[in-house]
């Protein structure tokens, strides 16, 4: 400490004070501009100290440019006026209120509609139908065909289904049209039965060409086409996990990409190449080709969904993100409810893939009306571009440039000359607070979504028989509306609770549907054994159901939150590549449905314990998480890692909080760097706080 009085006398301090304490660590709106992770301490240039990239504890942690002298230090940090986008910038362009500005959030709400289509387009194009062999279909006692071409009653008997899978991104039940693997149309066909025994399925494999029955309103899919039942079964889970895989990949990649050349032109490229690689799907000639182009669609279309939610998140001020992020959500579930009727328009699967990629030719457009990011423009100092920007908005807007109360326009033109500073996502490994919170986020979408097909499946399985769910659209719909319900309740439990408390609530619904249905449901079967209890497998369905749609409700919100939270709290720099990660994770939650599906469920009851034991690790580890609503958005690593944690439930007004004073922390050799970090603090400071007095 006497070194550092010292070195702070001599004028050659560390140019950079903690930020002003706050009851959740974060940055108040009017403060932000004084804050020192924004920028450092005015120096006797008028500069401030430079801007790090991450927090340096001790002098040690300077960097490369740690002998360079104080006064070069001092030229080379922006103005903080510039930094503090939410509480300077934003507001002199109008907030929200501004028409241009609302005009781009509505051309990021257009695109969701198209997204839903192509998230959910696997559900009819990979769908397994009903198939018998085409031998059998030649005689009208055999096939069950009549000379009108339609079905009796009793000519069901004949056909066979496949296992069905339940997730939502897969095929239930039945009831659909008759086509054969060259795509004839069959005429109307009445609903099909509940799927026979196996070894139905077996006799029917020993044929070499079959007949479909399909059920998601299309005379061709997939699966008709290339015939891939029986030996080749596996190569519709394969197609699967393309679309899947490539949503990973692009996730991760186009995320660090986009922090580095911008939004705008992953956005514009694949925007691009999702058109080259979607049309060229319903061209092609067999399953591998396929499944290796859906693989590059997957990827674009994670380059579009990434930069999308990115550019949204920072248009909007503090207490409009979570409204315009949940509109966007419903705009993509019109696209899941709107695909059926879609499906049964197009009939075939080739016309069905080309309708759902050509509306990415309107986005096309975007090249010429949609901007790069301002709020990432000026993270990244390219202050050079985000004059033009901000000289195009006020032009948008008809503002007059008199009205720039806080004098942005003057301190921009004193920072032209600034070179860019851009950062990776590998800068977090670094950091203190940043990577936990990111890794929580995770971890906690990594268990949405991978719980989700564990309840999907309880409640559409075999085991569960339910008349309703033995229908392809009553099964879709049943998951579309839960999600649905699951959104709306979203908005609500957020207004009140905020976003960490209704990720926990979430959760622990998450978690006691997954313990009760594992334990409570295994102890009623015991029970209905017995012949005086009074329960029989009825009521164990019953609950099963129950359990599930509590289940599939909570992991759904718990996933969509997940991703949402991240957006906030990580920093604008980096902020494409947070978001990547969180929704790379999730993709890896979804790719246990296929995967398990593959394996003929095998493993799936041990599948459903893991996530069930990761929804109470998750629990604890939410309570790390700090609280971002109505909180200005972390613009740099620095700003990012002062976005600490704050108790579930504030203590009251007189209250004593059981943290220690910076000057208590003092008095421990072994807490030095964290005292030092914080000498610019008052006395009675906390880490969440002021300590009342």
């Amino acid at each position: 400490m006497a070194i550092d009085r010292r070195r702070e006398a001599a004028g050659g301090g560390p140019g950079r004070q903690p930020p002003p304490a706050e009851e959740n660590g974060s940055l108040p709106p009017g403060d932000a501009a004084a804050s020192a992770p924004l920028g450092g301490r005015a120096g006797p240039g008028g500069g401030g100290g430079e801007i790090q990239p991450l927090p340096a504890p001790h002098p040690a942690a300077g960097g490369p440019h740690s002998g360079c002298s104080s006064a070069a230090a001092a030229a080379g940090a922006p103005s903080l006026l510039l930094l503090d986008y939410d509480g300077s910038v934003l507001p002199f362009l109008g907030g929200l209120g501004g028409g241009y500005q609302k005009t781009l959030v509505l051309l990021t709400w257009i695109p969701a509609l198209f997204i839903g289509f192509s998230q959910f387009s696997d559900s009819f194009l990979l769908d397994q139908p009903n198939f018998w062999c085409r031998g059998a279909g030649k005689g009208a006692e055999l096939a069950g065909v009549t000379a009108t071409g339609l079905w009796d009653a009793g000519d069901v008997a004949n056909w066979t289904s496949p296992p069905t899978t339940p997730f939502s991104t897969a095929s239930w039940g039945a009831a659909g049209n008759l086509s054969n693997g060259s795509g004839a149309d069959g005429g109307d066909t009445p609903p099909l039965p509940s799927p026979p025994d196996k070894g139905d399925n077996a006799s029917n494999c020993d044929c070499h060409a079959w007949d479909y029955g399909i059920r998601t309103g299309l005379v061709q899919n997939v699966v008709s086409k290339w015939d891939l039942v029986c030996d080749n079964s596996w190569k519709v889970h394969i197609a699967k996990f393309s679309l899947l895989v490539g949503l990973i990949f692009g996730y991760l990649i186009t995320g660090c990409i986009a922090d580095w050349v911008g939004r705008r032109p992953v956005l514009l490229f694949s925007i691009i190449f999702i058109l080259i690689f979607g049309l060229t799907v319903a061209l092609s000639v067999n399953v591998t080709m396929f499944s290796t182009l859906r693989f590059f669609e997957g990827f674009c279309l994670a380059g579009i969904i990434l930069t999308l939610y990115a550019l949204r998140i920072e248009l909007c001020p503090p207490g409009k993100r979570f409204m315009i992020t949940m509109v966007a959500s419903f705009v993509a579930m019109a696209g899941q409810f709107l695909m059926p009727g879609l499906a049964s328009l197009c009939r075939d699967w080739q016309v069905l893939q080309a309708l759902i990629i050509c509306p990415f030719l309107l986005m096309l457009l975007y090249w010429s009306i949609f901007p790069e990011s301002l709020r990432w423009l000026m993270a990244t100092q390219q202050f050079e571009a985000a004059k033009k920007l901000i000289l195009h908005f006020t032009q948008k807007n008809c503002m007059n440039p008199e009205s720039d109360i806080k004098g942005v326009m003057p301190e921009l033109e004193k920072e032209l000359s600034r070179r860019p500073k851009k950062v990776c996502i590998v800068k977090v490994v670094g950091t203190r607070n940043l990577w936990k919170n990111i890794v929580v986020l995770c971890v906690n979408s990594l268990t949405g979504y991978g719980i989700h097909h564990c309840f999907a499946r309880s409640m559409m399985g075999h085991e569960v028989k339910v008349p309703l769910l033995e229908n392809f659209y009553a099964d879709y719909y049943t998951v579309a509306s839960i999600a649905l319900a699951s959104c709306l309740a979203m908005c609500v439990v957020v207004r009140f609770l905020g976003r960490r408390g209704g990720l926990l609530l979430f959760m622990i619904l998450t978690a006691l549907a997954s313990l009760l249905q594992l334990g409570l449901l295994n102890l009623i079967g015991k029970y209905s054994q017995h012949p005086d209890s009074g329960m029989s497998d009825s009521v164990k369905d019953k609950f099963s159901i129950t359990f599930s749609i509590v289940g599939m409700f909570a992991s759904h919100a718990v996933g969509s939150l997940s991703v949402f939270f991240c957006a906030e709290i990580t920093p604008t720099v980096i902020r494409c590549g947070g978001l990547g990660l969180v929704l790379a994770s999730a993709g890896f939650g979804m790719l246990t449905a296929p995967i398990i599906d593959l394996h003929n469920q095998k493993g799936y009851f041990l599948h459903h314990i893991i996530f069930a034991c990761c929804t109470l690790i998750c629990i604890i580890c939410i309570l790390l998480l700090p609280e971002s609503r109505n909180q200005n958005l972390p613009e740099n690593i620095s700003n990012g890692e002062h976005y600490t944690r704050q108790p579930l439930l504030p203590h009251k007004k007189g209250e004593q909080p059981l943290l220690l004073t910076n000057a208590e922390l003092k008095d421990y050799s072994g807490l030095h760097d964290a005292a030092t970090a914080g000498d610019g603090l008052p006395e009675n400071a906390t880490a969440n706080g002021m300590k009342s007095m």
